[in-house]
């Protein structure tokens, strides 16, 4: 998957399982006042072992794939918002961290190995060790979709969106993150190289909830099933199948 015609190897989403936001909360509600997000503290690096990258997997393929995927974000919603009339604002910061607790959300502390778009601050923020060994492993279409997935949850408290079941706001996240995908590549923003879609349906089977998970508990994201159906159709539909009117 390549930005802009940028030429990047093929993606490799079999892995999925082992990287993916499944069953992690992946927007943060605020418990206390706001919080500043950042502090005073050093940009985050992946560390040492995590970086020793075989091939094209580098560290700077990562943060140029991150810095895409958030600008065609941007410009993709931008132009949604503005064919409805409405005005845009960009998701605030998105925030790279390292350690648990680094980064809180309205008295939240987000823990390591996760990925969430904070509601009372208005950024996300991605654990970069976590996320950089994932797009070693699976390629660089899991950047894309992570950053996709997590915008649309700031897209969807822009539009006022409120669900009573985690189930209901993960499934349409990851509609919305479908369409984001497919669009850019329909405007010539974003190729798609040959497999990928058959690496996103492996790679989306294997993020969905454990089968005891129940529906309606805090945190659902989907069944395997529902996961690659509300994303593929998203992606082949566009906006109009995810229920935003």
């Amino acid at each position: 998957m390549a930005a802009g015609g940028r030429g990047r190897r093929r993606g490799r989403l079999a892995g999925l399982a082992v990287a993916l936001v499944a069953g992690a909360a992946c927007m943060l509600e605020p418990v206390g006042g706001p919080a500043d997000p950042t502090g005073q503290r050093e940009p985050a690096t992946p560390t040492g072992e995590v970086t020793r990258a075989d091939g094209t997997d580098t560290v700077e393929e990562f943060r140029q794939d991150m810095a895409d995927a958030q600008r065609l974000a941007e410009l993709y919603w931008a132009d949604q918002f503005q064919a409805s009339g409405r005005s845009f604002r960009p998701i605030r910061q998105v925030i790279p961290y390292q350690r648990d607790g680094e980064v809180s959300c309205g008295g939240q502390e987000v823990p390591r190995n996760n990925a969430v778009y904070c509601t009372v601050s208005d950024f996300i923020a991605y654990d970069i060790n976590w996320s950089f060994g994932a797009f070693r492993q699976i390629g660089d279409a899991f950047v894309f979709y992570l950053l996709g997935h997590e915008y649309a949850h700031g897209i969807q408290t822009r539009l006022g969106i409120r669900y009573t079941f985690t189930i209901q706001q993960e499934l349409q996240a990851d509609c919305m993150a479908g369409a984001f995908l497919g669009d850019s590549v329909r405007a010539g923003r974003l190729t798609l190289e040959e497999g990928d879609l058959d690496e996103f349906n492996e790679g989306l089977l294997a993020v969905g909830d454990d089968s005891g998970q129940p529906w309606f508990a805090e945190g659902s994201h989907g069944t395997p099933e529902q996961r690659v159906e509300a994303f593929f159709r998203g992606y082949e539909r566009s906006l109009s199948a995810c229920g935003l009117g």
